[in-house]
């Protein structure tokens, strides 16, 4: 990486957790500052904007917690041990180097729906791309005779993400992390019901 580059990398790192704690919105060029020790023309320099910031941060925390996933499930074996490390890594996430504030689909989901259209789409688009991923995991589970023939894994797919999701909310929102460990195991039965 050039110097550029470099740079511009630096602003991610630093901006990413404060966008996804704070949001767009909550997010000032002040905390941007703060968080990177840069002048406001230094950030600028790099980004046109804020909102060019937030879409950046809001690709490097998805990122984080991809990497999280996917390392992982390169231990699993079977597809349903796969489908389980959602659980595991969702029910346990302060042990891995997930993005602070969380889930960053939740986290831009609920805020920017109405506010931030380049922003919501990220996320619609993260949410379509998990969808996608886990459909293909429960098809193989089906292939491989590890799963029913007569699972349904769109359906599957889109309720385990809006279990996972919704657990995530309900706890934030509440303050009761008991109330995603109970959605957690209701996926877990789920997932172990498959097959």
């Amino acid at each position: 990486m050039n110097k550029a580059e470099k740079t511009r990398q630096f602003i991610i790192e630093k901006t990413a957790p404060i966008f996804n704690v704070k949001g767009f919105a909550g997010t000032s060029i002040n905390d941007m500052i703060q968080a990177t020790g840069l002048t406001k023309g230094s950030i600028y320099g790099n980004f046109r904007n804020k909102d060019d910031v937030a879409l950046a941060a809001f690709d490097h925390n998805l990122k984080m917690v991809h990497k999280v996933i996917r390392h992982e499930m390169d231990s699993k074996d079977s597809v349903k041990e796969k489908l389980m490390v959602y659980v595991n890594v969702y029910s346990n996430f302060l042990e891995f180097p997930f993005p602070d504030g969380g889930c960053p689909i939740l986290n831009t989901s609920t805020e920017a729906d109405d506010t931030h259209p380049e922003l919501r789409q990220k996320a619609a688009d993260a949410i379509m791309q998990w969808k996608s991923n886990l459909q293909a995991l429960i098809k193989k589970g089906m292939d491989d005779r590890e799963f029913h023939a007569d699972t349904d894994p769109e359906q599957m797919a889109l309720t385990i993400i809006a279990m996972i999701e919704g657990g995530i909310m309900m706890a934030k929102v509440t303050g009761k992390l008991n109330y995603r460990n109970a959605v957690m195991k209701s996926i877990k039965k789920m997932i172990d019901d498959l097959g």
